[in-house]
């Protein structure tokens, strides 16, 4: 039985503490696997840019100490900055890789990879997926073969013009738009999904407030004009080595998403960033 059953299922409190630690733990735990992961992959990136500028189009990335368990999470991360389908690789045994892939607008991830299983017969043991992710196991042995065999059939869906990293906006809010009954009533006309995308709204504003919160996100106090002011979080902010510095008095341009942040029976909006660029620089 796992932890989070038992700690569900037990009747003592003072076992339910212990386990709800003991969870706490693994889960800082596999945090911090994961942005280890990250890195070592971000760096095999930048060696490969080393010898060839031009990365390949379907990237494929492995490394002997990964865990099967976050190649998912590491190969979205990847994919979110190279702006290109990636498959992350971690070994399951002697002579197996296993990993998952994740993919991005265009690409059908699942259809490319049936598509190298038809030209390359037995290349890939297992697979399978949907549009925007899939699962895949091969022989380690036969991993520069799929190196390959991948980017080839990604290039048949993509060019280099495709990996930009474009961001598409609903446009951006007046004062009057920017309140927390639009962002309720866009929380009730979900779900959100692939084809149907949650709105995502771009703008300019001045940063009132800023500071670090749980050592990964950042948050902000922003204001449009002279407009009221309200908060702005950036999830996994400081992940990248390259993220940039936010200061107060600095003015920055959003792409965001509208939320209701909920806390102590109280709600507020709460923009959710997915991409920041500061204009200009604030309080040193």
């Amino acid at each position: 039985m796992t932890v989070g059953i038992q700690c569900l299922l037990t009747d003592d409190p003072a076992t339910a503490r212990l386990l709800a630690a003991r969870l706490a733990q693994l889960n800082q735990d596999r945090k911090e696997l994961e942005q280890q992961m990250q890195r070592e992959a971000m760096f095999a990136i930048e060696e490969m840019r080393g010898e060839d500028p031009s990365l390949p189009l379907g990237l494929c990335l492995f490394d002997e100490s990964w865990h099967q368990g976050v190649v998912g999470l590491v190969a979205t991360r990847v994919k979110d900055r190279v702006h290109r389908p990636v498959v992350a690789l971690a070994r399951a045994d002697s002579a197996t890789l296993k990993g998952s892939a994740r993919s991005v607008t265009n690409v059908h991830i699942r259809d490319v990879l049936n598509a190298v299983a038809t030209r390359h017969p037995g290349l890939i043991e297992k697979f399978g997926g949907h549009a925007m992710a899939a699962g895949l196991t091969l022989s380690a042995a036969r991993l520069d073969e799929f190196r390959a065999a991948f980017d080839e059939e990604v290039r048949r869906w993509m060019s280099i013009d495709d990996t930009t990293g474009v961001v598409y906006s609903d446009g951006a809010l007046t004062r009057n738009e920017l309140t927390l009954e639009i962002a309720r009533l866009l929380r009730e006309a979900g779900p959100w999904g692939q084809a149907f995308p949650e709105p995502l709204f771009d703008g300019c504003f001045g940063v009132r407030a800023a500071r670090v919160l749980g050592e990964r996100h950042l948050k902000l106090e922003v204001q449009d004009g002279d407009g009221p002011g309200c908060e702005a979080i950036a999830f996994r902010h400081f992940d990248h080595d390259d993220a940039p510095e936010v200061r107060p008095n600095c003015r920055v341009q959003l792409a965001f998403r509208l939320d209701v942040n909920q806390w102590n029976g109280t709600e507020r909006l709460q923009l959710v960033i997915e991409h920041l660029r500061v204009l200009e620089q604030g309080d040193s």
